[in-house]
């Protein structure tokens, strides 16, 4: 899977810098909203068989809870975004929101019964309850146990939301941190094989003119594709072999009687993306560590194929065997890097002697391929 960071729902904005997820805070209010209901309902059928009671009068005494605490909760949630910081305290996240208790209690019960009192005077009656002294120890156990059990729900979507914006922001920075260091990667790539297609150039301008011209011609179409590169990581596997076409056919230049070259690619992958210029330096090694050391000739085979769920590629050569001490070149290095930084454990680079040469094989799951 390549190294982009989803990125998550966009959030509530309440204002005051602190941001619910959209559905957590839908999930919330409907949760009160239930209670309340299921307050209400609760509250009519212990009613229910007391034939002195009014139908209205457990809706009243249940409703201006509802009301008077619906005006409390409303204002923790809007406040919750000053006390942030504390999500990794519980102890102090609960504290500040614990010490406005007092302050609760008077408002509430006042509102409350307030509320229920004038409801009553306007139907021709009296509201009757124990002495306030029972009525403000009784309801402020009741506001605690309340306060502590809708804090702690609002607490833990809190707490969600704030490990989403953490999470986000460090995918961000893994982003960030990977696309750098593959622009610094490419950065190594590109110097080196235009060093090598300068040199190649070089050495056939003074004993061949058509051949150097046309060498120059091609190199501009490397250069065209390559400069390309660097605004897309990725690249369709089939410029990829484009490019790798061109510098081979350089490099083939250079070492005309003793190089051959043979292609052999599934039509159906052409179209997969895969990381641009990675496998140029396999190729380069062939030339440097196979064909610059021996007078012998080389036949190079590149291939293309699916194994499995995967795409294959291929770099193998004949006539030289690489040391230990190159298995683990600038070349082979970067391209290993590249495949861990996009790909992770879905794509191997592995480099061996098989035969009487040497074949580099990249495996890239096809599945992470086309995402």
């Amino acid at each position: 899977m390549n190294v982009l960071s989803r990125p998550l729902p966009a959030g509530v904005d309440t204002g005051d810098g602190a941001t619910f997820p959209p559905k957590a805070l839908t999930t919330f209010w409907a949760l009160w909203v239930a209670f309340w209901l299921l307050m209400i309902s609760v509250s009519i059928g212990n009613e229910f068989h007391n034939p002195l009671a009014r139908w209205w009068e457990p809706v009243l005494w249940e409703g201006s809870s509802a009301l008077v605490s619906t005006g409390w909760m409303w204002l923790a949630v809007r406040v919750r975004g000053r006390y942030a910081s504390y999500l990794d305290k519980p102890l102090i996240w609960f504290g500040n929101y614990l010490w406005w208790l007092p302050l609760v209690f008077i408002t509430w019960i006042s509102a409350v019964y307030a509320i229920r009192g004038g409801v009553y005077a306007a139907v021709g009656s009296t509201y009757e309850h124990p002495g306030w002294g029972f009525v403000f120890v009784y309801e402020s156990i009741k506001l605690t146990i309340f306060a502590g059990l809708w804090l702690g729900i609002l607490f833990g979507i809190d707490s969600y939301a704030q490990w989403q914006r953490q999470r986000h922001r460090l995918l961000q920075t893994q982003k960030a941190l990977a696309e750098a260091q593959l622009a610094q990667l490419q950065g190594q790539l590109r110097p080196h094989f235009l060093f090598n297609a300068l040199n190649t150039v070089s050495a056939l301008m003074h004993t061949d003119v058509e051949r150097a011209d046309h060498l120059v011609a091609t190199l501009g179409d490397l250069l065209r594709i390559s400069l390309r590169s660097t605004e897309n990581e990725m690249m369709p596997l089939a410029e990829e072999l484009r490019t790798l076409e061109l510098y081979t056919d350089i490099m083939r230049e250079r070492f005309r009687d003793r190089v051959t070259l043979a292609w052999q690619a599934d039509q159906t992958l052409l179209d997969t993306p895969v990381p641009a210029l990675l496998l140029q330096p396999l190729v380069e090694n062939v030339f440097k560590h196979g064909v610059e050391r021996t007078v012998s000739p080389v036949h190079i085979r590149i291939s293309v194929r699916r194994e499995s769920d995967s795409l294959e590629i291929v770099v193998s050569n004949s006539g030289s065997m690489l040391a230990p001490e190159h298995r683990d070149g600038l070349g082979f290095r970067n391209c290993r890097e590249r495949l861990s930084i996009i790909y992770g454990n879905a794509a191997s680079l592995l480099v061996r002697n098989e035969g009487d040469g040497v074949a580099a094989r990249v495996s890239i799951s096809l599945t992470d391929a086309i995402q």
